[in-house]
């Protein structure tokens, strides 16, 4: 059983999510980032960045345990493993390492920061709150233009790519975007939020309204 550290952060939910899209089984331990549980050794020592989500897998290469931090590479570890949502090669592989590079390195820093700057810093920043909303409808725009062209960001399949992207756009709310400005994004965005899995991992560590057409974390 894989022991997933995580907290209710777009981030934490890419990997519950993905972990029941293939079905392994997994124990919760909830790292509660608003109290700095994300600091405590026992964390460090899974974690050194100190930052959720993080695994440890006690069958990882050579049956041996496995620990691993940074949510794009525990996706494409756990693609690997079981050889699902991730081509093993060829153009669709490299399709989705690229879209999933595009959130690691654009969707998730630039959403985050808009996250930041409009709700959580303690005095409004105009400059800041616009710099980070106008990157983020820029990244909308980018998205839309491609879900325009194919049915998931890799292509024609479902893959790590929109486990990665979709709990950030999750909290279009949070980023000022309304999301009937970007129709294509909205209709991958309902149509993965309609997957049972997609709607349990979201809910993890519990308690959690899961979105998709009906209530916004």
């Amino acid at each position: 059983m894989i022991d997933l550290y995580t907290w209710s952060t777009p981030n934490g939910r890419k990997v519950s999510i993905m972990l029941e899209e293939l079905g392994l089984p997994y124990r919760v331990h909830a790292i509660d980032i608003t109290k700095g549980e994300q600091f405590e050794p026992a964390f460090l020592a899974v974690s050194p960045n100190n930052k959720i989500p993080a695994i440890v897998d006690p069958d990882g290469p050579g049956a041996a345990p496995m620990a691993l931090f940074e949510s794009g590479a525990i996706l494409i570890y756990l693609a690997e493993k079981t050889g699902r949502l991730l081509a093993a090669e060829g153009v669709a592989r490299y399709r989705a390492i690229e879209w999933l590079m595009f959130q690691m390195g654009g969707v998730g820093p630039m959403f985050g920061q808009a996250h930041h700057f409009r709700r959580f810093a303690p005095e409004k920043a105009p400059y800041a709150i616009a710099r980070y909303t106008n990157e983020t409808r820029r990244l909308y725009r980018v998205l839309d233009k491609r879900l325009g062209e194919v049915s998931h960001l890799a292509g024609a399949d479902y893959s790590v790519a929109d486990i990665a992207t979709y709990p950030w756009v999750a909290r279009h709310e949070w980023q000022g975007v309304a999301l009937a400005e970007f129709p294509n994004v909205e209709r991958w965005y309902r149509a993965v939020g309609a997957r049972p899995a997609v709607r349990k991992g979201y809910a993890v560590p519990g308690g959690h309204a899961v979105p998709g057409g009906h209530a916004v974390p």
